[in-house]
């Protein structure tokens, strides 16, 4: 039987936007087993002598974050961050409202920043416009920027901290359109405080770039009303506005949840609308970007959650267990957060360690990688330099919720720089190999260096301390021949397909 066919056209010029590395960011919060078990697990024959897991900080190098939002997340709604300053054996114990147990407070401000440094990231950090506000958010502000000679710089030079941070980006809160976040808001009254505290903010460091909260997700009743009222009152004082959404297969209907990623899409473009309408409306000079700064699969844990002893210390908590199936929905979304890269300048996954996340730990014992840090690696690896807009055109199936879902979901992106082009594909196939054609004859010298592939009979297998089978090889079959690729591409598979300039 003959494989289907798809064709795409790269040309330099056609190209969607310089990539923010920062769309490469993901996520820790002080929940579950991130923090306490995930990356600081002081005893662990991995541990350094802060206490911090060695495994954990290779695997996080090794997937280049660029940008981690920290601590928080619902967390932070609750937080007094100075809870988590000064000697550790003085710190309070709290009841963290959140997700209902004991935080300790061991780790705090100074030592996430150490470990942030440790893996090579940026802190995109949130102040708490929950339990708090604008008198915290710019003392946080002027502890963590300020060079010294006030209150907030000397008591972080008194905590040993020298230099100041210099961290460049800031959440104005979490999610205060949701009835569960703690000091949960309407849009006017978020949007009155969001403002003030983002005033006030960049008044003590006039540098730093902030993001106010846009919808927890698409189908909140008050999405679009709520990002149209934010941005009202914030329009001049913050860069970005935020998107989550998170996806699951509780039907298991494969072609219908490889089809989600077309949800995204339009949630981006719904909310490019409306930042776009906010600045018709002021008379504005400024693109409010955005920050989709939480998004992932989350599905699988939720009923084991429901029996989680409370105000335990970092129980084990959302910690799906992905599979090959939810791999290829990363990639898909990964494709589309690519796709937009001259409006999504931000975008973390959610999150890193242990909690929704592609490394997992095992207390005491070994690191592993999940299924969806495959993908991850492989954009934040390859997809650094320009996004571009190829020209696609692919068979297309329906599904339950979707029509005309393409079976091609592709991208690429070329570091001129580097020389080297990047092909991110998907095939959504069920049950055949799809036959690309890509037209590249505008990259002259070019030559195909390596064509990964992530493939799996199995749609529920998964990776665990035990091995990993669901894994990446080298063997695809892409070659270029008078300025075009082909290649097959699996059913069902994740492909990398890079090419660089011969020399």
């Amino acid at each position: 039987m003959m494989s289907k066919k798809a064709k795409m056209i790269l040309e330099k010029d056609f190209k969607v936007s310089e990539i923010d590395k920062r769309i490469y960011g993901s996520f820790v919060e002080h929940l579950g087993r991130a923090v306490y078990g995930g990356v600081y697990e002081p005893g662990h024959p991995q541990a350094d002598e802060n206490g911090f897991r060695q495994d954990v900080i290779e695997m996080v190098k090794e997937l280049q974050v660029p940008l981690i939002r920290y601590p928080g997340g619902n967390f932070v709604s609750g937080y007094n961050w100075e809870d988590g300053v000064g000697p550790v054996d003085q710190r309070p114990r709290r009841l963290e409202l959140a997700w209902r147990t004991t935080e300790t407070n061991e780790i705090g401000t100074n030592e996430f920043m150490k470990w942030a440094q440790l893996v090579n990231a940026e802190v995109n950090m949130a102040v708490n416009l929950g339990t708090r506000g604008i008198d915290a958010a710019r003392n946080l502000v002027e502890y963590c920027n300020h060079p010294g000679g006030s209150y907030y710089s000397d008591l972080r030079i008194s905590h040993g901290v020298k230099d100041p941070y210099n961290i460049k980006t800031w959440c104005l809160g979490n999610e205060m359109d949701g009835p569960w976040q703690i000091g949960h808001k309407t849009a006017a009254e978020y949007g009155r405080i969001a403002q003030e505290a983002a005033k006030v903010m960049k008044w003590v460091d006039p540098s730093i770039e902030l993001v106010a909260c846009g919808s927890s997700n698409r189908s909140m009743p008050t999405f679009a009303d709520w990002e149209a009222t934010v941005l009202d009152h914030t329009y001049d004082h913050v860069e970005f506005i935020s998107l989550h959404q998170y996806y699951g297969n509780k039907d298991n209907d494969i072609s219908n949840y490889l089809a989600l990623s077309l949800e995204m899409d339009d949630f981006i473009k719904s909310v490019i609308s409306i930042a776009d309408y906010i600045k018709a409306k002021k008379r504005g000079k400024k693109n409010i970007n955005l920050s989709f700064d939480e998004w992932n699969v989350w599905y699988h844990s939720r009923e084991q959650d429901k029996l989680i002893e409370p105000w335990s210390i970092a129980p084990p908590q959302l910690e799906d267990i992905y599979n090959f199936e939810d791999a290829l929905l990363v990639g898909c979304m990964l494709i589309t957060l690519l796709k937009h890269a001259d409006r999504v300048k931000i975008a973390c996954l959610a999150q890193l360690v242990n909690v929704i996340a592609p490394i997992m730990t095992e207390d005491n014992g070994t690191a592993w990688k999940q299924t969806i840090f495959y993908p991850y690696m492989h954009t934040s690896v390859y997809g650094r330099g320009v996004a571009l807009n190829p020209v696609i055109s692919s068979p297309k199936y329906d599904s339950k919720d979707f029509t005309d879902v393409p079976l091609l979901e592709s991208t690429a992106v070329y570091n001129e720089e580097n020389e080297q082009l990047t092909i991110f594909a998907v095939n959504r196939d069920l049950n055949d190999g799809l036959h690309l054609e890509c037209d590249i004859r505008n990259f002259e010298g070019y030559k195909v260096i390596e064509h990964i592939v992530l493939e799996n009979d199995d749609l529920k297998q998964t990776n665990s301390a035990q091995g990993t089978p669901v894994a990446p090889h080298s063997n695809g079959n892409a070659e270029l021949e008078n300025g075009v690729v082909t290649a097959v591409l699996p059913k069902l598979s994740w492909n990398v397909i890079r090419l660089a300039k011969q020399s």
